[in-house]
């Protein structure tokens, strides 16, 4: 852009290149920052729309996006340009989806709904993986634990696998509390040596059906399709409950958290085998339900998926928490 088409007042959007353009609205990392350049004028409300600024944006913050198919909305009503009314509808879905993820109720809250199944359990039920959830949750008293198979080899991991309170999920930290047997000699703490986490979705599209008591276990690993891994982390021989920040929040597609404990520490006097016990699980994020929703397009293969969007619902939520002026409103964004 030259100092005469500054001084001349001329539009860089009609002006300039398309791919110029395109590479300089590219840069804009803030939501609200795309919000305000489609409000410059029609042509630049048309330049974001037409280049899809909005996913483009989406799938920059979270490329788990970069799998979305198409896009459903209930209120949308296509007329005879159907093209430009679809590329509309998808810039205004993905501009309140980014809104969610970024701006509504920042603070994380527990997002395990209900446990699913543990790869071994040593006493079945007393030790099972629902000793694990929540206290008001699981209704049971505070010691409660679950308790992995002993094993003479310390190498042997255990998995967990907990279902999520939504479809459609921002993870940002998962805590794990070792169990300490303070009725035995000692007082030892059956912590792993380290853990990492997966999320996905099952592999099937039938509904799985955690209310199965074989479910809870028996390992369910194969049953499942783990879109992301995250690093190792180490853990302490501390009975208390140890808090892992992943990397960058993660959009967990599917509704399932995998926690994958790696190396056992701890024998039990009484039989000489390593265990591995956890007396706590938490999964901290943000549901983006029931604004949002997605549904899995043949999970087992592409990983493929649709994006839901229920405006109702979006009102709401923002009614909840006090946002009604919201920079993102149909009337300031454009959308009639």
């Amino acid at each position: 852009m030259t100092p005469g088409m500054l001084l001349s007042g001329l539009d860089f959007v009609k002006c300039l290149d398309s791919d110029v353009v395109l590479k300089i609205l590219s840069c804009l990392d803030d939501p609200a920052d795309l919000v305000r350049a489609s409000l410059v004028s029609h042509a630049w409300r048309d330049f974001v729309i037409a280049n899809d600024l909005s996913k483009q944006l989406c799938v920059k913050w979270f490329p788990q996006l970069s799998n979305v198919v198409y896009v459903t909305d209930p209120t949308s009503k296509f007329s005879s340009s159907i093209e430009v009314e679809i590329r509309l509808r998808d810039h205004k879905v993905y501009a309140y989806l980014l809104h969610a993820l970024t701006k509504l109720n920042p603070a994380p809250i527990e997002c395990i709904k209900e446990a699913f199944s543990a790869s071994s359990t040593d006493r079945y039920p007393a030790e099972s993986i629902v000793h694990t959830l929540d206290p008001v949750v699981r209704g049971v008293p505070f010691w409660s634990y679950w308790s992995s198979k002993g094993r003479n080899d310390p190498s042997i991991p255990e998995t967990l696998i907990y279902k999520l309170k939504s479809n459609f999920c921002v993870i940002s930290e998962i805590g794990v509390e070792p169990f300490e047997a303070s009725y035995q000699t000692g007082r030892p703490i059956y912590s792993a040596r380290s853990v990492k986490f997966r999320m996905g979705h099952p592999k099937s599209k039938m509904e799985v059906k955690s209310s199965l008591s074989i479910l809870l276990q028996e390992p369910a690993d194969d049953e499942f399709i783990w879109t992301y891994t995250s690093p190792e982390f180490p853990m302490a021989q501390e009975t208390r409950m140890q808090h892992f920040k992943l990397p960058e929040p993660v959009l967990c597609i599917g509704g399932y958290v995998l926690i994958e404990l790696l190396g056992r520490v701890q024998t039990q006097a009484s039989d000489g085998l390593y265990y591995i016990c956890i007396s706590h699980v938490k999964v901290l994020g943000r549901p983006l339900s029931p604004a949002f929703d997605v549904e899995v397009i043949e999970p087992s293969s592409s990983g493929k998926f649709v994006l839901q969007y229920f405006p109702d619902a979006l009102q709401e939520r923002r009614l909840q928490f006090h946002e009604i002026q919201s920079p993102f409103s149909d009337e300031q964004y454009g959308f009639d």
